[in-house]
């Protein structure tokens, strides 16, 4: 199947409440109530970020938090701004192990709520409150590394977002595979919106990093490779049996951090990086790898929309791809990424809006994730807005080209993937076929 994908990139989400079934009058659907219907979406959606102490401007964790907030509510899911998740349900693969978003019985549920004057109903049928981790709980087992920020960040109660680049040495000795690794705010829970780190290897670690001197006295860093993402509700990753990403001694590990203020003066932050490895020695069969298929060619004139850059990557051997994920800057507007097979056929992998305040990482399931022949050529496309009309974009006067910086753009998908051997690719692909078929017949 051909996906054609328009240049402009349409990705805006038209809502609407979920048909009637047939025979089913508007005045039979049962009544609709915070405490029955709406408390349990908030308790699975909503309030790891809505809560007292995280970063949502608003608890919603009883009828009397949510209340006012109703009709905000029913806006943002309508159009699919909350939960963050921006991946477009048209296109593509739509099974995501970290898939936070709503479905559209939820959403029709909190509309209808909202509609009818958000009823509490019998306080009663609240389920019972969701009880939530402590911030510093390792999921991935007990690390055997753990790196943290050598001084603390201080946020002032009124300062700017800050994305500070931070370079920290593990002090790794000899290679070894990673099995799980997890982020882990320790300090400031309320003011980090999300951390990003990357591996830079011994070759990589003394180019320059032309990031701002913000943090003092710090070692600041650059991206390198992407290694792990902590974003509210993301816990730690852990790799599939016989699957681990590689880590060389002396590898430097770079933490990317957006801090943003909450009111509260000189809040200190930090957080710690937890690494537990398969035993020294241990090979894993598939090696994961992260890349990027990016673009250096950005440049956005004032007040452009809808600006295309493209970046390409060749695929020499089966590989599988585990993740997708956007990454630009303020003005980055959506990317897709398409499979251009070696039959000159074209598959949309994913495409998703972008949010520069949401970097998400969208894990596919195992039975979903891309397998893709030898030869396959991956293809990004990415899409800018330096216009007004763009809330994120403080100079729509400016012309912006590619860099480093916030105020540069960026143009590149983050990719986690491993490639495969021929006979494997051809194994597990004519397995999941199977698995597939025995659904549909099963279902007929």
């Amino acid at each position: 199947m051909r996906f054609i994908v328009p240049a402009s990139l349409a990705l805006v989400v038209v809502a609407a409440t979920v048909p009637l079934q047939a025979g089913q009058s508007a005045a039979a659907q049962a009544p609709v109530t915070f405490a029955k219907d709406v408390a349990p979406i908030l308790q699975k959606n909503c309030q790891t970020c809505h809560r007292p102490g995280s970063i949502a401007p608003m608890p919603l964790l009883t009828y009397d938090q949510a209340r006012p907030w109703a009709r905000s509510i029913k806006e943002q899911v309508l159009l699919r701004q909350m939960p963050p998740w921006f991946i477009d349900k048209n296109v593509g693969v739509q099974h995501f192990s970290n898939d936070r978003s709503l479905t559209d019985r939820e959403i029709d549920t909190i509309a209808r709520w909202v509609d009818a004057g958000a009823p509490q109903g019998n306080p009663a049928d609240m389920p019972p409150p969701r009880q939530f981790a402590a911030n510093e709980t390792w999921q991935i087992g007990e690390p055997d590394v753990v790196v943290s920020l050598p001084k603390d960040l201080i946020v002032k109660a009124k300062q700017p977002d800050q994305w500070p680049d931070i370079l920290v040495d593990p002090q790794l000795t000899q290679d070894r595979y990673i099995q799980g690794v997890q982020i882990i705010p320790i300090k400031g829970y309320p003011v980090i919106h999300h951390i990003r780190t990357s591996i830079v290897e011994p070759t990589d670690a003394s180019r320059g990093s032309g990031q701002t001197d913000d943090v003092d006295d710090l070692e600041l860093g650059e991206q390198g490779v992407f290694l792990n993402e902590y974003a509210l509700g993301k816990g730690g990753d852990v790799f599939t049996d016989g699957s681990g990403r590689l880590i060389k001694a002396g590898t430097k590990i770079n933490f990317q951090l957006h801090l943003h203020a909450n009111g509260k003066e000189d809040m200190p932050a930090n957080v710690k990086l937890g690494l537990k490895f398969y035993p020294a020695g241990y090979v894993p069969k598939h090696v994961i790898a992260s890349m990027t298929v990016s673009s250096p060619q950005v440049d956005l004139r004032p007040h452009a929309d809808n600006v295309r850059s493209d970046g390409y990557k060749v695929l020499v051997r089966p590989a599988r791809i585990l993740s997708f994920q956007p990454h630009m800057h303020n003005r980055g507007k959506a990317e897709c990424l398409e499979a251009i097979l070696p039959t000159g056929r074209v598959e949309v992998l994913s495409c998703a809006k972008f949010r520069f305040n949401w970097h998400l990482n969208y894990v596919y399931d195992d039975d979903a994730a891309p397998l893709l022949p030898a030869g396959t050529v991956l293809h990004a496309i990415m899409w800018h807005d330096n216009s007004a009309k763009n809330p994120f974009n403080n100079d729509p006067d400016a012309q912006i080209t590619y860099g480093q910086r916030t105020v540069d753009e960026m143009s590149s998908a983050w990719l986690s993937w491993y490639y495969m051997s021929d006979e494997e690719y051809k194994q597990e692909l004519a397995e999941r076929r199977a698995r597939r078929s025995a659904v549909t017949t099963s279902s007929n």
